[in-house]
């Protein structure tokens, strides 16, 4: 069954090891920032910095796993009809971030998305992971330059995480309007989960 994900908010679902979640950009705009947490243990959850260094790469590859900060594969890409550039490196954006940006009042943001997200299911954690930014097209220059560019996939486009242990996985349909990644327009995606095979 297809569900949404509010623009602006976030959702977190629980999957079963097999099962598998298909994160839709609906409007091929927008980013959705990605967590996963192991089973009841939300002490161990997937590491951006464990996974590049087993990659060797900087953004996931068909057939890659997402490893935790315990070095285990968690979820594994499985499907992905969008061009391949999500981003690992960006931290998922906070009110703090939108201070520097010149915001002045609350603005809404992936991390409280998070938390919130984990707080409907009854899950409280005392940090926030860095982000899966799963559609987020970050380019990188030989000199070290970064740039944040609007997303490069398709309406429609999707990737598919397919679950090796029970997990907790949480998404947040990115706020940001001021920087270009969601074409300055954030609106809503949508997530399927597709039972074990």
């Amino acid at each position: 069954m297809l569900q949404t994900i509010p623009a602006r908010r976030g959702k977190a679902v629980r999957l079963a090891a097999g099962e598998a979640i298909k994160i839709i950009n609906t409007h091929g705009t927008q980013v959705v920032d990605f967590w996963a947490f192991v089973g009841n243990m939300q002490t161990e959850f997937v590491g951006m910095e464990q996974s590049r260094a087993t990659w060797t790469h900087l953004y996931p590859r068909l057939g890659d796993p997402l490893y935790t900060n315990h070095r285990r594969p968690l979820l594994i890409l499985e499907e992905d009809t969008s061009p391949g550039r999500h981003d690992t490196l960006m931290a998922p954006c906070d009110n703090d971030r939108y201070g520097l940006l010149g915001c002045t009042d609350y603005h809404d943001n992936c991390r409280d998305n998070m938390h919130a997200a984990l707080a409907e299911l009854g899950i409280l954690v005392p940090y926030t992971p860095g982000s899966l930014n799963v559609f987020m097209n970050i380019p990188w220059s030989e000199d070290g330059g970064l740039a944040f560019e609007p997303a490069l996939s398709k309406p429609g486009d999707f990737v598919v995480f397919r679950a090796v242990l029970d997990c907790v996985a949480v998404m947040s349909a990115c706020p940001q309007d001021i920087l270009t990644i969601n074409s300055q327009a954030p609106t809503e995606a949508h997530f399927e989960i597709l039972p074990a095979t």
